[in-house]
């Protein structure tokens, strides 16, 4: 079973709830948190989508082929202020065709949610005042293990994985999504 599957099923709850976020002029506006299964369903045949591992210091991006079977790293945002990070990843989205983000939630090695999880929980109901478009999460537990292990194996020098682990880690969440849908069928 993989760290997403574990997620979903001790998550489904917290996951299939929408997440309110406060809008413009007082207009709430709504999140649209989804399931993978329901992510896959979206899907049009050409749109992609964005895998976010949400640090705090940085946004490790990776963006899927317009088919969904292929994750790769495309970039990393040095954080600043939220509003900043929210129209930059708006207009990466826009420029991409992205229709949908896969999020990395960190939770706790029990399946547990603790601080790291509740604030990517409000980074993205913050988003959605920026970036009405659907989010899935993905179980991100050693993300960033797996993905340095994988640049260790390339032989890459520390500096190089210290620049890309975090859209590597995007990556590897993204394609853990990935893998799920296909499996759906």
């Amino acid at each position: 079973m993989s760290g997403g599957e574990r997620a979903k099923g001790n998550n489904r709850s917290r996951n299939n709830r929408a997440v309110e976020a406060g809008g413009k002029r007082g207009k709430a506006m709504s999140a649209d948190i989804v399931e993978i299964e329901e992510m896959k369903r979206r899907h049009s045949g050409s749109g992609r989508l964005f895998g976010l591992d949400l640090g705090t210091k940085t946004i490790g991006i990776a963006v899927s082929d317009g088919g969904l079977y292929v994750a790769s790293p495309m970039q990393t945002i040095r954080r600043a202020k939220f509003t900043r990070d929210a129209q930059e990843l708006a207009e990466l989205v826009r420029r991409e065709g992205v229709f949908g983000l896969i999020v990395g939630l960190p939770l706790n090695m029990d399946g547990s949610e603790g601080p790291r999880a509740q604030a990517t929980r409000a980074f993205v109901r913050n988003l959605a005042t920026h970036l009405p478009i659907p989010v899935a999460y993905w179980d991100e537990r050693l993300s960033t293990v797996a993905a340095e292990r994988a640049m260790l194996e390339a032989d890459m020098s520390r500096a190089k994985r210290a620049a890309h682990i975090d859209a590597a880690a995007a990556a590897f969440i993204l394609q853990g999504a990935l893998d799920r849908m296909r499996r759906l069928g």
